[in-house]
């Protein structure tokens, strides 16, 4: 039976979410040391360029556009492998940086297109994996998995059960801020390896349209610094509105007795 399937009474079973069998402490150990090989890999392709690790410091744009795209795609997908729920760093400025002609890994559209959208899906796969891990770490805490007793989550997880796989993509195609799709396939145990290539398959279709588009029309440095500043604009919101929720929802529960 689907981990978010119910009884017929309509509330999760008493054994419907026992020990899951998600090695963590595995994953993270080896997530760690494929990041360290392609940091390390990434500085020594990086020392054998012209341009010496002071020119980033100094120029980053103009050792950026110079660089090999190795060095290019590389470090592109390293820096989307960090990006997470927990690590909310931006990546639709890196895709375009990639795709900028300027600075693109090649001198054609569909390769470029087809190469920033698979190193990128790559990446983001890696975080969003990171994201698995974590959550199920965390849901193994009696407090924080009495969620899935609820019937909100009951709700949800039937909903989502009807097409897991078709609303990852989905939810990877669309730039929405908070993926709770991640946290709710997390918590109804969808498998490791469809929710990977569905997150793959999401991702590769999005960062895919960014890069075509900042390639196809010559959108140049101002699609990377505009998808910044709405990044940073998103981010900010977010964290205002959680701000300005905290002190509403202490006036609507009164004052404690």
């Amino acid at each position: 039976m689907d981990a978010c399937s119910h009884s017929s009474q309509g509330a999760p079973g008493a054994g419907a979410f026992g020990p899951d069998d998600v090695s963590v402490r595995w994953w993270f150990a080896a997530y760690a040391t494929g990041l360290a090989a392609a940091c390390a890999l990434l500085a020594v392709l990086a020392a054998g360029q012209d341009q010496g690790f002071s020119a980033w410091l100094e120029h980053p744009v103009a050792a950026f556009t110079d660089s090999r795209a190795a060095v290019k795609l590389l470090g592109f997908a390293v820096y989307l492998s960090l990006c997470c729920t927990f690590l909310p760093l931006p990546t639709g400025w890196a895709v375009a940086a990639v795709a900028t002609r300027q600075a693109a890994v090649t001198q054609d559209v569909f390769s470029t297109t087809l190469l920033a959208a698979a190193c990128g899906a790559i990446g983001s796969t890696l975080a969003n994996l990171n994201d698995y891990h974590l959550f199920t770490w965390l849901l193994r805490r009696r407090r924080i998995a009495a969620v899935r007793q609820t019937r909100a989550h009951r709700l949800a997880g039937e909903w989502f059960a009807k097409a897991p796989f078709a609303i990852l993509v989905v939810f990877n195609i669309l730039p929405i801020p908070i993926d709770v799709i991640r946290m709710l396939a997390t918590s109804c145990r969808y498998g490791r390896a469809p929710f990977a290539a569905a997150n793959f398959a999401g991702r590769f279709i999005r960062y895919g349209v960014i890069a075509y588009a900042t390639y196809r029309w010559n959108l140049g440095w101002a699609a990377v610094v505009i998808l910044l500043i709405l990044a940073v604009a998103v981010g900010l919101l977010r964290t205002l509105g959680g701000l300005l929720r905290k002190p509403l929802a202490q006036r609507e529960a009164g004052p404690s007795r």
